[in-house]
């Protein structure tokens, strides 16, 4: 493989890395919304939402492995967990942001574990998907 064929392909995969966080978090911002509403609307307690959010990030981060390994031409394990790592610290970034300061408690530790597993599961199904 020639060097102008290996860039070609790396431009490609992070292009796949990036389309695969974005549809994750469109797939987020649904279901937070849809949760918002639920919380607003109803009697649904407040005291679920951090298992919404982990769940969510969680499907979120597999749903990025997938889109990011399934055109791959290999290492969908390694192209999931890159998906779930950029993921994790777009999340991490909002959530210092809002919180106005960074703070790598065991909260933070957990995401990102969380993530880079979920999204190298889903570069795992992902790349065993076209065969």
């Amino acid at each position: 493989m020639n060097k102008l064929s290996m860039n070609t392909e790396l431009r490609k995969q992070i292009g796949n890395v990036i389309s695969g966080v974005l549809i994750a978090y469109a797939i987020t911002c649904i279901v937070f919304i849809g949760y918002a509403i639920l919380l607003t609307y109803t009697n649904v307690a407040e005291n679920n939402i951090s298992l919404v959010v982990t769940i969510t990030s969680i499907a979120a981060v597999i749903v990025a492995g997938f889109d990011s390994a399934k055109v791959s031409m290999g290492r969908g394990w390694l192209w999931g967990m890159i998906a779930g790592l950029v993921y994790a610290i777009i999340l991490l970034a909002i959530m210092t942001w809002v919180q106005r300061g960074f703070s790598m408690d065991s909260r933070a530790v957990t995401l990102l574990i969380l993530a880079i597993a979920g999204g190298g599961l889903g570069g795992v199904i992902g790349i065993n998907f076209k065969k």
